[in-house]
């Protein structure tokens, strides 16, 4: 019987296991140098293929040694113009006609190529994928119930990351390093695997790489030149969960079920965003919903009505054009990473599909600073109404997504009513995230929360919601006094130290003499330069000052020096100002108190010559107690140090 192979008979590695078991023995074998070329070509590449179908030549060469077979090489050697049309089938025609001028029997596992080899009259012997009877793999013998991920590498002890979610160990499998032998068995073993197993694929194929998914199980090969030795990188998961398993999970199926159906979920690398998202979409599909996945590479587990999609023509953009066709419910986005994936993702979220995205980021700040970005920021809203942190395998915070038109929180010295997306803590309605257009640049600014008080903040400028209406100007209510931070308290606070000290720095930048930096708080702090070097340190508009802002996370109020030296001029003790009329205005070191005994009970609005300046309820005792640090205390004492005449007009 003579036989001639093709290129994926040899890569498949199945015609040496045939001859072993007798079913050609003694048979003749011509293998085409257009297949030598084909296999040469793909390893030079460093792809994976091209060293098993050479490793299982090597093999037919031994088996010609012992006499079991007869191998012979026939044919020539494809031309370079002829390797270039190999896509079109150059060099498969080459190797059938070695099958017609031999009048042998033409072998392959490319149901395309049998196809075409019977409409020219040859015998073929088509090998089909194997589906059946797996044996475990090779790589399973470093795996227990235990094993997260296995790390293989030549010269190099086997290990691997044992535990839980919450709590891996990198440990020693054995002493006895890899060898590079070994490690080409695995790597042949498992890309023949990949070809034949229905939950197989060969995601990645580049040089010197290969990404191969099997079930659960993803692996990475790689080798020189991309490595610098032989490595082996298994990962699998160990927790099996279902959606109603996690803490939060009716959060979760309330707003994703509902008319808010952007989400994304957010971790870091090995947290457990995978897992959830697949949970995520086995709810939605045994919900009744028509689900998709667009993954590169495909590492979800999900029941067989959720058909997974990756890239096509090795864009994501030509497969969300198809999806767009198929029209599903929901399509679970895994692993957003470029800017063709962000703007990819928004535009199916803006056609009306559900989506659920996966973002790799160590905090909610983070994925909002890589979606606003890629994506304006007004239409975040529309895109995300839900962003889900994950913290091994825990889903820790849920945030809401909004959209306003206010003065951004810590920036009311700074810039103007404007429009801002929000990001709020879902269960505690606590403001999270400001992000702003400010000077042609977008900002993400975290909202530090402020440290537990008795009094109450002033109300904030007015606030427009889309759609509706400015509502008129709300008087303000004046907060109760609060003991204003001594140098002695920053001193104890090491936070306030360093803090004090990286608001130094990054003012230092803009002025030539000594800053003086006074943390008022967590969330504020006053700075003191030379009155000459105030506009540089706020910038045109506020850019200097607002970039500092956004990088640090705190407020910063600026002042000049003259400033600092009046009110250090000033005595420490207790002030008194007179405003005529039976009113006083009283201060210490902590607070101002406003002495209006005729007004007991009342609710005053406060001005200053004919500016209206705030409301507040006077005591029993007759009085308004202000933090004297407060920014509605310190603009009294300007006014009157102006010589501005304060008045307070019942409401």
């Amino acid at each position: 019987m003579i036989l001639v192979p093709d290129t994926s008979v040899l890569i498949d590695g199945r015609i040496t296991s045939m001859i072993k078991a007798g079913e050609y023995k003694g048979a003749t074998i011509i293998v085409p140098e257009a297949v030598i070329a084909e296999l040469e070509a793909q390893a030079n590449n460093g792809r994976e293929i091209g060293f098993l179908g050479l490793s299982e030549l090597q093999s037919l060469c031994k088996m010609a040694e012992e006499k079991t077979i007869e191998l012979k090489f026939s044919g020539i050697r494809p031309s370079l113009e002829q390797v270039k049309l190999a896509s079109g089938g150059e060099i498969d025609a080459m190797i059938r006609n070695i099958a017609i001028e031999n009048a042998a029997r033409f072998i392959t596992s490319d149901s395309v190529q049998a196809e075409v080899a019977r409409a020219k009259g040859l015998d073929v012997i088509y090998l089909k994928p194997q589906v059946t009877d797996f044996v475990p793999l090779g790589i399973d013998q470093f795996f227990d119930e235990h094993t997260i991920a296995v790390y293989l590498k030549e010269r190099v002890s086997p290990s691997a990351k044992k535990g839980t979610i919450n709590d891996m160990k990198l440990v020693k499998i054995r002493d006895q390093p890899t060898s590079e032998y070994e490690l080409r068995m695995l790597a042949q073993e498992i890309l023949e695997r990949a070809k034949r197993d229905p939950d197989g694929f060969i995601e990645v194929e580049k040089r010197g790489i290969t990404v191969v998914q099997i079930g659960s199980m993803r692996i990475a090969i790689a080798r020189r030149p991309f490595s610098d030795g032989m490595e082996i990188t298994a990962v699998r998961p160990i927790v099996d969960v279902t959606l109603k398993d996690y803490v939060k999970s009716d959060i979760i199926t309330k707003r994703i079920t509902s008319e808010k159906r952007g989400m994304i979920i957010v971790g870091a690398p090995g947290s457990g965003k995978t897992t959830l998202a697949q949970n995520v979409a086995t709810y939605l599909s045994d919900s009744g919903f028509v689900v998709k996945t667009m993954e590169a590479p495909r590492e979800l587990q999900v029941p067989d009505q959720i058909t997974q999609y990756t890239m096509l023509d090795g864009s994501m953009a030509n497969t969300a054009d198809v999806l767009l066709l198929v029209r599903p419910d929901f399509v679970i986005f895994d692993e957003l990473r470029k800017n063709e994936d962000f703007n990819v993702f928004a535009d199916m979220r803006l056609a009306g599909i559900g989506m659920v995205g996966v973002i790799h980021a160590n905090g909610v700040q983070d994925a909002i600073q890589r979606f606003s970005a890629r994506v304006d920021f007004s239409v975040l809203p529309q895109i995300i109404n839900t962003i889900i942190f994950v913290r091994q395998g825990v889903i820790t915070k849920i945030y809401d997504v909004g959209f306003t038109v206010k003065v951004p929180e810590g920036m009311a010295g700074e810039v103007h009513i404007r429009p801002v997306t929000t990001v709020t803590d879902h269960e505690s309605g606590e403001l999270v995230i400001d992000v702003f257009r400010y000077d042609g640049e977008t900002i993400v600014i975290p909202v530090m929360a402020a440290p537990p008080a008795t009094h109450q903040k002033p109300a904030p400028a007015p606030i427009q919601q889309i759609g509706q209406p400015v509502a008129p100007p709300q008087p303000m209510r004046a907060p109760v006094a609060t003991p204003e931070p001594s140098r002695k308290e920053s001193d104890e606070r090491p936070g306030w130290k360093l803090m004090e000290k990286d608001i130094q720095r990054e003012i230092g930048r803009y002025t030539d003499g000594f800053v003086d930096v006074q943390m008022t708080s967590d969330t504020k702090a006053v700075v003191y330069i030379d009155d000459k070097d105030v506009p540089a340190a706020i910038g045109k508009g506020g850019k200097n000052v607002s970039a500092i802002v956004n990088k640090i996370g705190i407020g910063i109020d600026i002042k000049p020096r003259s400033e600092f030296d009046r009110q250090q001029a000033q005595p420490r003790g207790e002030e008194e100002f007179n405003l005529g009329g039976g009113i006083k205005i009283q201060t210490d070191k902590k607070q101002l108190t406003i002495v209006a005994p005729e007004q007991s009970g009342r609710i005053v609005d406060v001005f200053a010559g004919k500016e209206y300046l705030f409301t507040a309820t006077v005591n029993e005792s007759g009085e308004i107690h202000l933090a004297k640090n407060s920014s509605i205390a310190q603009e009294m004492i300007r006014r009157y140090t102006n010589n501005e005449v304060i008045k307070l007009r019942p409401v």
